[in-house]
């Protein structure tokens, strides 16, 4: 497997990262329902990094939406293409995450990040920004809260509180299993809150996190260990 290398034309530094992430912010679509839950693909991708080496591994692993049963997967490995500021850190994984995805040969179907999509400070996470690139609907499932406010969910599996930056709804805080602390959802293209939350439930039936981020964490795991061998 070859190491991908940063484009050539990829900002530089956060003025131009933030330049983009405007720029292509108003590309968002946010007016579609988006696929049903249970029907199709659903795609999980997910990063690993090593910053001794600059390395970046990137797994995309595709899931039968109605069984959760791997139907394909591919990963990439790149070189870390951006430092490490808050609310840019897509730009450190995009390259070596597309090339995953393009790698894949299977349709992927609903695009579901380990990260961010519309609860972001510039309204344009990670999963806002794959959506935009790639045109698919894609949401992203968080594990950790960011840069908003929120009360805890009641209890119970399906409980959720909405995620607040500045009075605005941009996602929610989600239940995914009775008395487990929430994950958090967001839109990130072409999908609503309702159903991308709905899509996170159906994915998540024994654990907290959703079945395709399990899947994807472990293969890019595996891969950024093999990369690293390989050196």
């Amino acid at each position: 497997m070859g190491i991908i290398g940063v484009p050539a034309d990829w900002p530089a530094d956060e003025e131009a990262a933030r330049d983009v992430q405007r720029r292509l912010r108003g590309r968002l679509v946010l007016d579609e329902e988006g696929p049903a839950p249970g029907e199709g693909h659903v795609t999980g991708l997910d990063v690993a990094y090593d910053d001794e080496r600059d390395l970046v591994a990137a797994a995309a692993v595709v899931l039968d939406a109605r069984t959760l049963e791997p139907v394909g997967s591919a990963t990439a490995v790149g070189r870390v293409s951006f430092p490490y500021v808050p609310g840019l850190l897509a730009f450190r994984e995009i390259p070596t995450v597309l090339a995953a995805l393009d790698a894949l040969t299977v349709d992927p179907g609903l695009l579901v990040c380990d990260g961010y999509g519309l609860a972001h400070p510039r309204r344009f996470g990670l999963a806002a920004h794959l959506g935009v690139l790639t045109g698919r609907a894609a949401i992203g499932v968080a594990k950790n809260p960011f840069t908003f406010s929120y009360e805890q969910p009641g209890p119970d599996r399906g409980d959720f509180a909405p995620l607040l930056a500045d009075g605005e709804e941009v996602g929610r805080a989600l239940r995914t299993r009775g008395g487990v602390k929430p994950v958090f959802v967001s839109v990130g293209h072409r999908i609503s809150l309702d159903n991308a939350c709905a899509h996170a439930l159906a994915l998540s039936p024994r654990f907290r996190v959703p079945e395709t981020t399990r899947h994807a964490d472990a293969l890019c795991r595996r891969a950024l260990a093999e990369a690293r061998a390989a050196e």
